[in-house]
């Protein structure tokens, strides 16, 4: 995914009042640990090697709120039982769909 879309996702997260939490699994393996912080931490180091984002959500009407903003951004991932999860990279045998 281009740097665009994971500028938009950082944006509409910090707008939002009580903005998700989120978890970053790399390319490499490498896991983040959980982290609010979305303007800063988010960015750190680039988004070349993320395979997937992990948006964590605390209640039914953040999960609502943040579904809507993630299908307007229109992003390759799906529904997770505690959030969403946006994929950076997939391989191509995988069936993608798009929030």
């Amino acid at each position: 995914m281009n740097n665009t879309k994971w500028n938009e996702i950082r944006l509409a997260m910090v707008s939002m009042k009580s903005p998700p939490i989120w978890k970053i699994t790399y390319i490499n393996g490498y896991e983040t640990a959980v982290d609010g912080e979305w303007f800063y931490h988010f960015s750190e180091g680039g988004y070349l090697d993320i395979y997937y984002l992990d948006v964590i959500t605390n209640s039914a009407d953040q999960h609502a709120s943040v579904g809507a903003i993630l299908r307007t951004i229109h992003l390759p991932g799906m529904e997770t039982a505690t959030g969403y999860r946006i994929f950076g990279y997939t391989d191509s045998f995988s069936n993608v769909n798009y929030l």
